[in-house]
């Protein structure tokens, strides 16, 4: 078979939206978890590449990884569908991000006793009452 007589390949599949969502889903909770793509990729039995493929939704991810995904990320499979269907992606909110880099960094504090003291000041200032503005 010559080069000219091969069939030509399909264009490329554009994005699903319900891809790219339960992708940004998944990114989402590894990174509350702290865990990087390499390590999620491991857990769930896939390359790294693959993992990114998932979260950028270039690649549709099956209903049994969507299953290995899930247990890995400690979520039910539900909560990859959670906001599906709404008018447009929410950009994450400062304060989003900012609970987000805390888990994140919650999570690499190896000492024990250091997160335990880390969640008893969260919540000492969770139940502080607002101050007045100055």
């Amino acid at each position: 078979m010559t080069q000219d007589s091969q069939a030509p390949r399909p264009p490329e599949r554009p994005t699903d939206d319900a891809d790219a969502h339960i992708g940004r889903r998944i990114r989402e909770r590894r990174l509350m978890l702290g865990l990087s793509q390499q390590q999620l990729a491991q857990v769930i039995g896939v390359t790294y590449q693959q993992a990114h493929k998932y979260e950028t939704g270039a690649n549709r991810v099956s209903a049994g990884r969507l299953y290995r995904i899930a247990e890995a990320l400690d979520v039910p499979v539900s909560w990859f569908y959670e906001g599906l269907g709404a008018s447009r992606p929410q950009a994450m909110s400062r304060r989003q991000r900012l609970g987000l880099e805390l888990a994140r960094n919650f999570f690499l504090i190896r000492d024990e006793r250091h997160q335990e003291a880390l969640s008893q000041m969260a919540r000492a200032l969770a139940e502080a009452p607002p101050r007045a503005a100055e």
